[in-house]
């Protein structure tokens, strides 16, 4: 590989992609900085399996990493795996996945690359790549699945902490999981790649891609993994808790649901997910340690995530609606929680369902004659439909917030 004159090899940048939302490097972080201070133009990747219609902050934080490669002058592929999803990742599951249909991972991925589009530049002298992972997995045989399965044991696969759990619990471990690392694994062999960037959670995956890259071309790949959006205590933010921020969010959505995050996750929010400096990020964690109220900043963090998702304008819309729906205490601050089932609910169902009204004539009714609010405003509309992070007020007293 040349060396690339248009390559950006300035040490604080190096530095600062290195570090910056950084959990581990392999093989080492000075090799990886030697790599990138030499001038080479290298080829790095990122892989999502489309298992949801949108994506979410987790899927922010590789980007924007993702994002500095290329402004580096690096070649950035954003791979699909519409191949992978199918099987389903095993990755931090107690069971096996629900494997999904080809027609539902085409179906989910429409949105991904207009999505990503706010981060990575798809065109211009220096494109970002979009790629399909069925393009070459799918064409496999069943030889070449077994001359893959050749260069790992059984044993490298139980050493994954979901595995050790299952078989502890003497759950099922199903012989299509352990494929899961090898298909991954095998992506990086097919686009001959440099580096891979993920989450800290699928470093196993990433590094048995190394090991395929190295024993099948004697290519030593990269690999980074990146700190999970989680507080001190391990809590993340997820489906289960309804307060997963997905690009597709309203500005009002977003913001609401990062202002129920908990206060530990303030600061990684700031450095996972923002372009605030380490600097004031060091200086907020100094001032909330002297006891400092952590409910301003945590309203700076939202304004920043509305803004990254969506625009400062847009921020500014969102904080004026918080403060209008709960600080202004037209809601209580201890409110009942109700699990939805499936986004975008009908309101009616929801009112039935979370013992707000007694039937679903008598939600209509409430509806139809204004009875009803979500997130301060009045719905009239009978066939209205809520999300995850709502807060639906039925008179004065009755309120519920939806997870």
């Amino acid at each position: 590989m040349a060396t690339n004159p248009s390559v950006n090899t300035d040490a604080n940048i190096v530095e600062h992609f290195l570090t910056r939302s950084v959990e581990n490097v392999f093989p080492t972080k000075e090799k990886l900085a030697s790599y990138l201070a030499s001038g080479k133009r290298i080829t790095v990747y990122t892989g999502i399996d489309p298992t949801g219609p949108t994506l979410h902050l987790g899927h922010l934080i590789w980007l924007r990493k993702l994002a500095e490669l290329q402004k580096m002058g690096h070649r950035v592929i954003m791979l699909i795996g519409d191949f992978t999803a199918m099987i389903g990742d095993p990755t931090d599951k107690s069971a096996a996945r629900k494997r999904q249909t080809r027609e539902d991972v085409l179906e989910n991925c429409k949105l991904y690359k207009k999505q990503a589009e706010k981060f990575l530049d798809f065109g211009g002298s220096n494109p970002a790549e979009l790629k399909f992972n069925s393009d070459w997995l799918g064409k496999m045989s069943f030889g070449d699945v077994v001359e893959l399965s050749a260069h790992f044991t059984v044993q490298q696969m139980m050493e994954r902490d979901m595995f050790e759990k299952r078989a502890e619990e003497n759950k099922p471990i199903y012989l299509h999981e352990f494929l899961y690392p090898l298909m991954q694994g095998y992506d990086s062999v097919a686009m001959d790649v440099d580096l891979e960037i993920g989450g800290n959670d699928q470093m196993f995956n990433m590094l048995a891609g190394r090991t395929l890259l190295r024993e099948m071309k004697q290519k030593e790949k990269s690999v980074v993994t990146l700190k999970l959006l989680e507080d001190a205590s391990g809590k993340k933010m997820g489906k289960s808790e309804g307060n997963i921020v997905a690009f597709s969010d309203t500005p009002e959505d977003a913001y609401g649901k990062v202002m129920s995050w908990t206060d530990g996750m303030i600061l990684p929010g700031f450095e996972l997910c923002t372009d605030v400096s380490d600097e004031e990020i060091a200086e907020m964690r100094a001032s909330m340690s002297n006891g400092e109220n952590p409910m301003a900043f945590k309203r700076r963090l939202a304004r920043e995530m509305v803004t990254v998702l969506h625009s400062a304008e847009d921020a500014d819309v969102a904080e004026a609606h918080f403060s209008k729906v709960h600080q202004a205490k037209e809601v209580p601050d201890e409110i009942k929680e109700w699990k939805l089932e499936t986004e975008n609910a009908k309101l009616a169902d929801v009112l039935m369902a979370a013992g707000i009204v007694d039937s679903k004539s008598e939600a209509r009714r409430q509806i139809e004659q204004g009875g009803v609010k979500v997130d301060g405003d009045v719905v009239t509309d009978v066939a209205a439909t809520v999300s995850a992070g709502s807060i639906i007020q039925k008179g004065k007293r009755f309120f519920v917030k939806l997870v």
